[in-house]
């Protein structure tokens, strides 16, 4: 059984700055040590495919939907 790495999208990456945008939550089934507190896309695809994992994005609650808008 493969397993799970779970991640989620900073709340706030700076606009238009070269910051990595997503930060790993939690891991399943899968014995691995991330040393790095934010990680780019194509970092957490690389990881995921090198031990065989399946990457799996968390939802954001609908609280950060409506806080979306107001910044409109």
């Amino acid at each position: 059984m493969a397993g799970k790495i779970f991640y989620r999208e900073r709340r706030k990456p700076g606009e238009g700055s070269h910051q990595a945008r997503y930060m790993v939550v939690a891991v399943a089934d899968v014995n691995l040590k991330i040393f790095g507190k934010h990680l780019r896309k194509c970092e957490l695809e690389a990881i995921a495919e090198g031990i065989g994992a399946e990457l799996k994005a968390l939802p954001r609650g609908p609280k950060h939907d409506m806080d979306d808008e107001g910044d409109e």
